[in-house]
This record gives structure tokens, sequence and C-alpha cells, in this order.
């Protein structure tokens, strides 16, 4: 295959996959990696590596409207960044020498993870006594609706920090945001309403992928002539998706895209046991 069929591939990969992270919420490193990996048979390791950067490009475009809205908690996004970028850096340091096939299999098991959440139904949990912890950090907020200012408070702060560092770990090993994590230490550890913890989870998406893509970068796994089309690529797709997501039924989308990553999930675990990695 040639360099140009290779790019042009490559950008219309991360264009569905932009765009198809952008309507279901699970991001466009669940789609990019198994594309470059199964698809195109790189190593996972510079697959990582495109996934991570393109990550930093799509949550610093996304999360800047949000902030502006009013409706990321800032405050709380930046106190859990600590026990992310933690573990982002720890997990990133810890692929480097993990058997690649391993990576596939954990990577595999976390896409099934999230395809479940992303099927669970989410209520809004406004309305909780806040915490100490919650009260002596300031981390309660509110958030603009419709009707008005919605104010709410959070409860059980360690549990929510100690799965961030869970995440954190996740996505420096894999690649991958870990929105299904963030959002359910966000949304069913600390009560935080669904759309502050989408939003403040894309907000936190940029600083964990960047803390764990120095590691990456220093060990030679970011590969510019696979990163730079797939960060065009989800750019534009997200891009796409914002603009659709209004028009499309949202419910089905994540539907098919939920069966579309467990099928993946199955193929890469099954490649990992059979060391096709």
């Amino acid at each position: 295959m040639s360099i140009l069929a290779f790019t042009c591939i490559l950008l219309l990969g991360a264009y569905l996959a932009g765009l198809a992270g952008s309507l279901t919420g699970l991001g466009g490193g669940v789609v990019i990696i198994p594309l470059l990996t199964l698809g195109f048979n790189i190593d996972i390791r510079y697959a990582i590596g495109a996934a991570l950067v393109a990550s930093i490009a799509t949550s610093s475009g996304s999360a800047s409207a949000y902030v502006k809205e009013g409706i990321t908690n800032i405050r709380l996004g930046m106190f859990l960044e600590i026990a992310t970028t933690i573990g982002a850096v720890t997990g990133a340091a810890i692929a480097v020498y993990m058997p690649t096939n391993v990576i596939a299999i954990i990577f595999g098991m976390t896409l099934i993870f999230s395809a479940a959440m992303t099927l669970r139904k989410k209520h809004d949990q406004a309305g909780f006594i806040g915490s100490k912890a919650a009260q002596r950090f300031k981390l309660n907020g509110s958030y603009p609706t419709k009707e008005g200012e919605v104010q709410y408070q959070l409860i059980n702060v360690a549990g929510g920090f100690s799965i961030m560092s869970l995440a954190g770990v996740l996505s420096g090993l894999l690649g991958i945001g870990s929105g299904a994590l963030k959002v359910l230490a966000m949304d069913t550890a600390m009560r935080t309403p669904f759309k502050v913890s989408t939003t403040t989870s894309n907000f936190m998406v940029g600083v964990t992928a960047a803390a764990s893509a120095v590691v990456y970068l220093q060990r030679g796994y970011i590969d510019p002539g696979i990163a730079f089309p797939v960060i065009i690529g989800v750019l534009f797709g997200a891009f796409t998706g914002t603009k659709l997501l209004h028009r499309m039924n949202v419910k089905v989308l994540r539907l098919i895209f939920s069966i579309a990553i467990t099928v993946v999930a199955i193929n890469m675990m099954y490649n990992g046991f059979n060391h096709k990695f």
C-alpha cells in the first residue's frame, strides 16, 4: 500500500472514529486503536501514541465550549486530575514494558466495560447532601438549565478519587480517555449530575492524555506519519458529530456502537490470547 493510500484510509477511519466517539461519548480512541492494530497491523504502542495525541486535540477543542457554557465543574476536574495524571504516568510507564498481547486483552476487556456503561440508564443525581470533604475542597457547584441554575452537592470524594486513579492508569496503559470510568467515578460514586460529569470528564481527558503522551514520546512511540492524519480526521469527525447530535436518535447510535465495539473487543482479546500482536 502506498503512503498516499494509507494516509487517505487513515483520515477516513479517524473521521468516522471522531464522529462515532462524539455521538456516543466514548471517544475516538476505542475505534482508532483497533483500526490501526487490526486493520493496518501497526504495533499497538504506536497506535496508543496516536490515540493519545488525538485525545489531547479533541478534548482541547470540545471542552472549551462546555466551560464557556458553565456546565463543567473546573474545580472538581482539576482536583480529580491529580489522581488521573499520577495514574496515567504510571500506566504509560507500565505499558512500555508490558507484552503487547496482554495490552490487547486488557484493552478488549475495557471496551466491553465501556459498552456496558454506555447502555446504562443515566439519571440526574442532583439534590444530595454533600460530604464534609466536598465542602472543604469547595467541589460543590451549579450548572445552567432552561429552568434556571441548578445547585448540586457531592459525596464520597475519596471513592471518586480512587476510581479516577484507576481511570488514569487505564488511560496511560491503553491510550483511551477512560471516559466510562471517569463518569462512573463522578456520576455513581460522587453523585455528580450527569451533564456535569460528562463535560468535566471531557475537560479532564486532554490533561490525562498529555501526561501519558510524554512517556510515549520519550520512548519514540508517537509517529508523526500516523498521528497527524489521526488528529485531523478525529477533529473533523468530532466537529461533525456535535452538529448532528441534536438531529439523531442518540440511544440507537449508542446501542449500535456498543455492539460494534463489543465485536472489536472480542477480536482484540482473541488475537491477544493467540499472541497475534
